[in-house]
């Protein structure tokens, strides 16, 4: 599954960027974190709680921010388990570009899901994947201090 789509956010590049790389901003956005630990300077470790139609289940796993250029662009990996719901895993890039004294986050995200998960039916999973996103790129704009921040919701192509 590939999930892409782009955001303005009122914000100058360098505080995005700040603020992409803050713990606490990407735990706050994150919907259903309840830990996020940075493991070294480019790692953490999560734990997310997610719903997926039927299928609710806590995954616990790892991330990793590769191919930095700071402060334009980063390769965001991770995967986790979910016990009996299966496994996910899957990365992003993430490309900043300045618009005026704004910033356009844009990103291009691919993932894989298995076990219960990957039975639902990739429509449900997808549905499910552009909704959490949208909240995500949604709590990431406040966090920034942009209330209300406009941009396209990601789009999703099989």
């Amino acid at each position: 599954m590939e999930l892409t789509g782009e955001r303005r956010i009122e914000a100058s590049r360098e505080t995005v960027w700040q603020a992409l790389n803050d713990p606490e901003v990407l735990k706050a956005a994150i919907p259903g974190c309840q830990e996020l630990e940075k493991t070294a300077d480019n790692a953490f470790s999560a734990t997310v709680q997610a719903k997926v139609g039927p299928v609710k289940a806590t995954f616990a796993g790892a991330v990793e921010l590769t191919d930095i250029v700071a402060p334009e662009r980063y390769r965001i990996s991770g995967e986790g388990t979910g016990g009996a719901a299966g496994f996910a895993r899957g990365g992003a890039w993430v490309t900043l570009a300045e618009d005026g004294d704004a910033t356009v986050l844009s990103y291009e995200a691919d993932a894989q899901v298995g076990g219960k998960l990957a039975q639902i039916g990739s429509r449900l999973i997808q549905g499910t994947a552009r909704k959490l996103a949208g909240q995500f790129f949604d709590r990431f704009a406040e966090a920034v201090g942009q209330n209300g921040a406009e941009g396209e919701e990601g789009t999703e192509t099989a």
